[in-house]
Formats: C-alpha cells, structure tokens, sequence
C-alpha cells in the first residue's frame, strides 16, 4: 500500500527483499555455528561452567545479587539526580538572562567534553582528599558522581532541543493570554516536549546503566561486572558463562527500562488526544432545555 511517505514494493523489490532476508538468515546461522563449535572445542560450554548458575544459589547470593543490587542503587542514585539537574540546567539554557543563560552553558559543555571514566576518578580522588566519606564507601560516590555530572549535561541538551523542537506559535499564544514566561515554561512547553524527548532520555537512562560498570573496571566499586569477574576466578575460571549470565542480566534489565518507557510514551499521547470530560446524557439535554429557552 503506498502513501506519502512509503512506495508499494514491486515484484523485483519483494524478490531482492526475501533473497537478501534468506542470504542474511544463512550467513548468522553459520557464525553461530561457529562460534559454538569454537566454545565447544574450547572446553567452555562443558556442564561444570555452567552449573553453578543453574543448580543452587551460592553464585547468585554471594556474587550476582550483591553486585546487581550495588549497580541498581548506583544507576538509580544518578538516575534520581541527574533528570531534575539537566532539567533545569535544560530550561537556564533557554534563559534570556545573560547572567543564567551563560553560567549554565558553560556547565554543560564543560562537563559534556569531559570522558564520565575521567569525571569518576576525579570524584574518587576529591573525596579521599577533601571530605570524611569512608574508603568503602568512595567508590560509590564517585561513581554517582561521575555520571550525574556527565548524564546531566547531556539530559540538558536534550530537554533543550525538546523544548525548541516545538512550534513557536504555542508560546506566543500562551502569551497572548497573559501567561508569564514561568507558567508558558512550566505549563505549555514541558508537557508537550516531554513526549518529544522521551525515547532520547531513556536512551542515556540505559547509558547510566550500563556506565556504572566503569567503576567497577577501575574505582573497584562492586558492581554486576565486577563481581562476575571475581565469581568467574572462583568457579574454575568460566569467564565466558559467568559475563554470558552478566550479559542476559543487562539486556533483561535494559529491555524492562525501553518497556516501560514505550507504555508511558503510549499513555501520554492518548492522554493528549483526549478532548476532555465526556458529558451525560442528562448533562447534554438540560443544556439543550437551557438552550431552547434562551430568548
């Protein structure tokens, strides 16, 4: 079926199509085959690797659990602060004050230019120097610091280009009715805008998530890679069923996040499709009455 924007294939198009789907279907069977013939041959997929992630808990309590839980509080902890920080530093970049528009430009790009891994040891090393935060704990704060810094200038970009993606004659006419900037910001732009930005937040909500192994690989944070790591050492060296096991976790954890965000995305725009209170039967006749006897 054509439209505006999309041609009907053809014969020959339909033809190419299935031949290029059954040449790529074949071609990822075969590097399939080979990369478990290979695990094979290298002794990784014997019943010994894999057996503590499927009989008993010892792995799952003493080193997955602990390590998914400390990634959970890490990437939640960034989560919380970085959305209403690059909110805000979102909306000072749209200021018309010099004085608020330009310190918060400064910040973002600044921090924007800067590798999260870089951000992260300079929190490690500010808080062993500057403040009483235990050793155990540092690691932690330096994570959540790193990515709030780095996360919320990149959250700011995005709820800068939402608000400006939206056509200028929303604003003008909140205006024309008397709204100040403040109640326009707050009432007419960010509403509508939030459905606009919606998939690119999620998308670094899910960088978050995945950043927090960076404190693990050098902070020594114990999070969920770090911790396959050592359950890898302690099971016989199955390096490759212990990051398989990790990996499923990730992408399980990163497929409930884009889900979520998909039901939510669907629910606000209904929500902005709807016209409003429906009227009773009752409500809509004694209008017709008042109506009727209006002179």
């Amino acid at each position: 079926m054509s439209s505006v924007l999309y041609d009907a294939q053809g014969p020959r198009a339909k033809r190419r199509n299935i031949l290029f789907t059954a040449v790529f279907i074949v071609a990822l069977a075969a590097v399939l085959w080979w990369v478990i013939g290979t695990l094979n041959d290298k002794g990784q997929l014997e019943w010994a690797l894999w057996k503590p992630f499927f009989s008993g808990s010892e792995a799952w309590t003493t080193y997955i659990w602990p390590g998914l839980e400390n990634t959970l509080k890490a990437a939640a902890l960034a989560v919380i602060i970085a959305l209403p920080l690059g909110a805000v530093l979102g909306i000072a970049r749209l200021s018309d004050h010099v004085w608020v528009r330009v310190p918060a430009t400064v910040v973002v790009e600044f921090f924007r230019s800067i590798p999260v891994l870089v951000l992260m040891i300079f929190g490690l090393a500010l808080f062993a120097e500057y403040t009483n935060v235990s050793s155990d704990d540092r690691p932690l704060y330096a994570v959540v610091t790193g990515l709030v810094l780095y996360n919320a200038s990149v959250l700011a970009e995005i709820v800068r280009a939402g608000i400006l993606a939206l056509p200028k004659g929303q604003s003008e006419a909140a205006m024309a009715i008397g709204l100040r900037k403040g109640q326009v910001m707050r009432t007419i732009l960010l509403p509508q805008a939030v459905t606009t930005m919606l998939p690119a937040i999620v998308s670094q909500l899910v960088v978050i998530l995945k950043d927090t192994a960076l404190g693990g690989a050098v902070l020594t944070f114990p999070e969920l890679l770090a911790s396959a790591n050592t359950m890898s050492g302690y099971y016989g060296a199955n390096v490759i069923a212990s990051f398989t096991v990790v990996a499923v976790i990730y992408i399980a954890l990163n497929f409930l996040l884009t889900s979520f965000a998909s039901w939510l995305e669907r629910r606000l725009r209904r929500a902005k499709k709807s016209t409003g209170a429906v009227l009773k039967a009752d409500d809509t006749e004694a209008a017709g009455t008042g109506a009727g006897r209006a002179p």
